[in-house]
């Protein structure tokens, strides 16, 4: 029988665990920390050249005050998004987004981007509100995915199969922000209930961080997806 003493973690194993305590809590703090300060200086940067002088806090101060051109472009955006919504502003966006159409290189630029972000920020759309799973990249192989819609119309009846097709992002490991984007008949999709936030955790973790840990669970069934 071992002796207490030979349990007992040498001073090495000890302060191994304590540096791997203390990376865990700082690292994650630290990143944060600077993915906002740089959020932060890449708007003051935009929005402070806008800004006349006379109206720049440092202009009177002997320092410059971060986060004083987040808080004019929130307070701008958030106007704006006022003056548009009456109908002398809706007339005047209206007029403009008029011009832009009769310019041929502009007015193609200006409807991609105008219909991904009403597509991102709209609040009654379902893009990527929900999670599923396919087999990729061969059968037996599962892989999580991203819901978007149904195929239009005109996809849809020209691709073989005839169900109805839905379209999914298979997202890359450990950056979300890049992966592959297809069609695929509904009933190959399993759907998952689970968030877009969880599934997100579990692919940049690599399967780590499974859902239900630091957050709910799933409910159980089986989550396929009605055909």
């Amino acid at each position: 029988m071992l002796q207490p003493d030979l349990l007992r973690p040498t001073a090495g194993t000890r302060l191994r665990r304590y540096f791997l305590t203390g990376l865990v809590i700082a690292g994650p703090l630290a990143i944060t920390a600077s993915v906002t300060w740089w959020f932060i200086n890449l708007i003051d940067g935009v929005v402070k050249p806008l800004i006349p002088n006379n109206y720049l806090p440092e202009t009177y101060l002997p320092y410059p005050i971060p986060g004083f051109g987040l808080v004019i472009g929130l307070i701008g955006l958030t106007l704006l998004g006022f003056l548009t919504a009456n109908l002398v502003g809706r007339t005047l966006l209206d007029a403009g987004e008029a011009i832009l159409h009769r310019m041929p290189v502009i007015r193609g630029l200006y409807k991609g981007v105008k219909q991904v972000f009403e597509t991102i920020f709209s609040q009654s759309g379902t893009s990527f509100r929900k999670v599923g799973m396919v087999q990729f990249p061969q059968p037996g192989m599962w892989s999580i995915v991203f819901i978007s819609q149904e195929a239009a119309p005109e996809i849809n009846s020209r691709l073989p199969d005839g169900s109805e097709q839905i379209g999914v992002f298979l997202p890359c490991t450990p950056n979300p922000t890049t992966g592959f984007f297809f069609y695929l008949p509904r009933r190959e999709v399993v759907e998952l209930s689970i968030s877009v936030e969880d599934g997100a955790k579990l692919i940049m973790s690599a399967g780590l961080i499974q859902p239900g840990e630091n957050g709910s669970k799933a409910p159980p069934g089986n989550g396929k997806s009605q055909n």
